[in-house]
């Protein structure tokens, strides 16, 4: 794509692989000065996509490009043309799989999902560890090989609970948190110590319901339309800033049953997509936005 030295035939695996992604105020000359750095480094650009946001002023970049160099080299030289345009910046090797820890609690269909697709290799992440406050799917994760704790919620254990679960985070290098329908709330102050690497998947209807039974009272509305959204966690309650949707088409005859079951499936496919996308750094956050390179 870029005018960058060309990789020879069967030179391309000796290519390392890399990701830059980028935020920054937005100006002129900014896709200069990336595309002009990785040509002065013998680098190749194999895919970009940029937005400048007209509400905030900012300007988003995704950046996929091989180079016979190292990551350190590469965040050594960048930093003069980040420091240039103010950029919130980072490089990472594209190849390198995402370390990731996901939390469940009684209901296990997306922790199965994530788990099998990251078996598969549909999901490009390697799961590091699962944790919830039941046992009830101890035995599915250990079939994965898979690292289970069991650490148990109480109003007085809560935040002995979240402290061990950061000492998880940090023994096993885990990037990001996944909430795979984890029926606990998130103090504050965990959600402050891992801000952007926590992302949760709840249901959300059109219109939206909430507390007990959302899909019963979905059926007693006759709702037409379900769906569920995957977001990162804040210290707002479920107003994280939203990375995935995904909505499902029902019809008058279908049973609260069918519902849960139709739900459980749109579920999966929002979280399985905002976790892929966080994994491949596609995903930016733009204030109480985000910005999908999808």
């Amino acid at each position: 794509m870029s005018e960058s030295h060309p990789v020879e035939n069967g030179q391309q695996g000796q290519q390392g692989q890399f990701v830059l992604t980028l935020s920054c105020p937005d100006n002129t000359g900014i896709v200069h000065a990336v595309s002009s750095y990785l040509f002065m480094t013998g680098c190749n650009i194999e895919d970009s996509q940029q937005f400048g946001d007209r509400d905030t002023g900012l300007f988003f970049m995704r950046v996929h490009f091989t180079g016979n160099t190292t990551l350190e080299k590469l965040r050594a030289s960048f930093s003069a043309v980040g420091d240039s345009f103010r950029m919130d910046w980072q490089i990472h090797r594209a190849e390198e799989k995402m370390r990731v820890l996901l939390m469940v609690s009684r209901f296990g269909h997306c922790l199965n999902d994530l788990l099998f697709r990251s078996r598969t290799g549909a999901l490009p992440v390697e799961i590091a560890a699962v944790v919830s406050n039941h046992t009830d799917f101890a035995e599915l994760v250990a079939s994965y090989d898979v690292p289970f704790h069991h650490i148990p919620v109480t109003k007085d254990t809560k935040p002995a609970a979240e402290e061990r679960l950061l000492e998880i985070v940090e023994e096993e290098r885990v990037e990001l948190v996944v909430l795979a329908r984890y029926m606990q709330v998130l103090s504050d102050n965990l959600c402050k110590r891992l801000p952007g690497r926590i992302i949760n998947i709840h249901h959300s209807f059109l219109p939206s319901f909430k507390g007990a039974k959302p899909y019963h009272q979905a059926h007693a509305r006759g709702v037409k339309l379900i769906g569920a959204t995957a977001h990162y966690v804040t210290a707002d309650l479920d107003e994280g800033p939203i990375i995935e949707q995904e909505v499902e088409r029902v019809g008058h005859e279908v049973t609260p049953e069918q519902l849960v079951a139709v739900g459980r499936d749109v579920e999966c496919q929002a979280l399985a997509r905002a976790v892929k996308w966080h994994s491949e750094h596609r995903v930016l956050l733009n204030g109480n936005r985000t910005v999908v390179f999808a």
